[in-house]
C-alpha cells in the first residue's frame, strides 16, 4: 500500500465553489480506477479552521502501478493543466483498518505527521501510533512512514465534522474507494 497526497494551496479570495463543482462532476471518474483502494477528495477553508485555502486530494493506493498509472495518466494531467505541478507527497503505507464508524459516509479527515525521534525503535513508535488510531468516530484510518524525513503520517477519516483528533483538518466531498475492500485484507492493526 502507498499514501499519497498533493495539496494545492489557493488564494484566500478564491471561490471554493470552483473545487466543490470539480469534484460534484468529476470526483466518479475514479471510483472504479485500477490500483487505487480509495482517494478522499479534501479540501480547506480560510476562516473555517484552517488559515488558508486548500485543494487536498489523499490517496491509498493498493498497487505502485495504480499510482503510476494515475501519476503518468490524463487524470493528474488535468490538475497540472488547471493548477500547475503540484508536489506530490507518498509514503510507504503501513497499516489499515476501519474504525467504529466504518458503515459512516466521512465528513472530515485528519492528517497528523508526527517526527520519528532519534533513539526511539521505529516498528515500536509505528506500533503506537497505529494503536492511536481508531478513536470513536472513525470511519477508517492508515498508518505510513516517509522513511526519508522519518515522519510517521496518520490519515484519518471522520463520520464526524469537529473529529477528536488533532492534525490538518478537512472537508471530505467526496470519497473514491473501488479497492478499499483490498485494503481491509492487508496488514492491519
Amino acid at each position: 500500500m502507498q499514501a499519497m497526497q498533493y495539496e494545492i494551496t489557493l488564494p484566500a479570495d478564491y471561490d471554493m465553489e470552483i473545487i466543490r463543482t470539480r469534484v460534484a462532476t468529476r470526483g466518479h471518474l475514479l471510483d472504479d480506477f485500477p490500483g487505487l483502494g480509495l482517494k478522499a477528495y479534501l479540501i480547506r477553508e480560510r476562516g473555517a479552521g484552517s488559515p488558508v485555502n486548500s485543494y487536498a486530494p489523499f490517496y491509498l493506493w493498493g498497487t505502485p502501478e495504480g499510482m503510476n498509472s494515475f501519476l503518468w495518466g490524463p487524470g493528474f494531467q488535468g490538475i497540472v493543466d488547471d493548477f500547475g505541478r503540484p508536489r506530490v507527497r507518498h509514503w510507504a503505507g503501513l497499516a489499515y483498518a476501519e474504525g467504529p464508524a466504518s458503515s459512516a459516509v466521512p465528513v472530515a479527515a485528519t492528517r497528523l505527521c508526527v517526527p520519528l525521534p532519534e533513539g526511539v525503535e521505529p516498528a515500536g513508535f509505528v506500533a503506537r501510533e497505529a494503536d492511536r488510531a481508531l478513536a470513536p468516530g472513525a470511519v477508517a484510518c492508515a498508518v505510513a512512514v516517509d522513511p526519508d524525513r522519518w515522519e510517521v503520517v496518520r490519515f484519518t477519516l471522520w463520520a464526524e465534522p469537529d473529529p477528536p483528533e488533532p492534525g490538518d483538518r478537512f472537508q471530505v466531498l467526496h470519497l473514491s474507494q473501488p479497492g478499499r475492500a483490498g485494503l481491509r485484507s492487508g496488514r492491519q492493526w
